[in-house]
Parts: C-alpha cells; sequence; structure tokens
C-alpha cells in the first residue's frame, strides 16, 4: 500500500523576492522529508484588503475577487501551512494578515480549519520577529487553525553569517519545524 504525501503550503509574508523569509520559506521546499512537500504559494500581494461586500460567503451576489478563490482551495486542499513572517513595526505585515482574514471565511469553515499550522520567521530585531510570530499564531488560531505552538524559528537576520539561511543550523531548525508539521498530519490521519 503506497502511503499518500503530506502536501503542506508555504505563505510568506514578505513581498520581496530576495527576502530572507522567502529563502527561508525555500529552504522548507528544498528539504521537505521524503513522503512530504512543500509548496510556496504566491500571488498574495496581489489580493485585494478582505471586505464582507466582497466574499459571497457571506454578502449574496458578491463576487469573489480573482486569486481569493485560488487561494482558499490551495491551501483548503494542503495537509498543513507553514506561516513565514518578517516583523513589520512590530507585528504582523499586512499581506499575512489579509491572507489569514480571506482564509477564515466562512467562519468555521474557513481553508485554515483545524489544519496544522507552524509559524516561522526572520527579522532584524534583536528579538528574531517574536512579536509578529506571536501575532500570526493569534490570528491564525482565531481564524480556525490549529497551531502548533512548538513549532518555533525565530531567526534574527542580522546575525546570519555569510552562509545566509543555508547556514546547517538554520536549515536544521527549518527541517525540524517542517517535520513536526509533517508528524502532525500524521497524528490526526
Amino acid at each position: 500500500m503506497t502511503e499518500r504525501n503530506v502536501e503542506i503550503v508555504a505563505l510568506v509574508g514578505s513581498l520581496r523576492k530576495g527576502s530572507i523569509n522567502r529563502q527561508l520559506a525555500q529552504v522548507a521546499a528544498e528539504n521537505a522529508p521524503a513522503g512530504a512537500s512543500v509548496r510556496i504559494v504566491e500571488g498574495l500581494g496581489d489580493l485585494p484588503f478582505y471586505s464582507e461586500d466582497h466574499d459571497p460567503s457571506i454578502e449574496a451576489g458578491a463576487t469573489l475577487p480573482a486569486g481569493v478563490g485560488v487561494l482558499r482551495e490551495t491551501v483548503g486542499a494542503a495537509d498543513a501551512v507553514l506561516l513565514v513572517t518578517p516583523e513589520y513595526n512590530g507585528t504582523i505585515p499586512a499581506v499575512l494578515k489579509n491572507a489569514i482574514d480571506w482564509l477564515s471565511r466562512p467562519y468555521g469553515a474557513g481553508a485554515v480549519t483545524q489544519k496544522p499550522v507552524g509559524v516561522i520567521g526572520a527579522s532584524l530585531g534583536r528579538y528574531a520577529g517574536t512579536w509578529s510570530r506571536e501575532d500570526t499564531r493569534k490570528s491564525v488560531g482565531i481564524a480556525g487553525g490549529r497551531v502548533i505552538e512548538d513549532v518555533e524559528v525565530g531567526i534574527q537576520t542580522s546575525t546570519l553569517g555569510d552562509d545566509g539561511v543555508a547556514d546547517p543550523d538554520v536549515v536544521g531548525q527549518v527541517v525540524a519545524a517542517v517535520n513536526r508539521l509533517v508528524d502532525e498530519v500524521s497524528v490526526a490521519a
């Protein structure tokens, strides 16, 4: 009997192509364990800000904006979610919060409902984006995700050496986070 592949989607809170957080998501994708895959979801910056006026699950006759349906389908079909976030002004970036808002609807049946969710990230500050990761966990938990608290990776970008996120310690932390999400999917199956 063939075991099914565990599919994890990664949502990155930085829109910059060369961002360290995008690089962390890429490390997760490139080092997924056997029997699992990590796919980075693109297009978060193209989503309009959430409004019930544009959500057919709330407002009869509303038309779902381009990209939102794809986001909901992609995340809904995944087994787990990895949120990768920088810290902007002490909190979660608007683009990631907006994606969580779209994924939280319809209330109680959104695309993240009961999915294992891990939050990792990198930031310049001396606390390595702790506030952003905490706020992201809070937001996605209220949205219905099953936050895996011990997925805890916070990289202080100012301390990265020449290897950047390819540093074996950083790669090891990201791999451990992905493995933890895979374990949560296996437990729930």
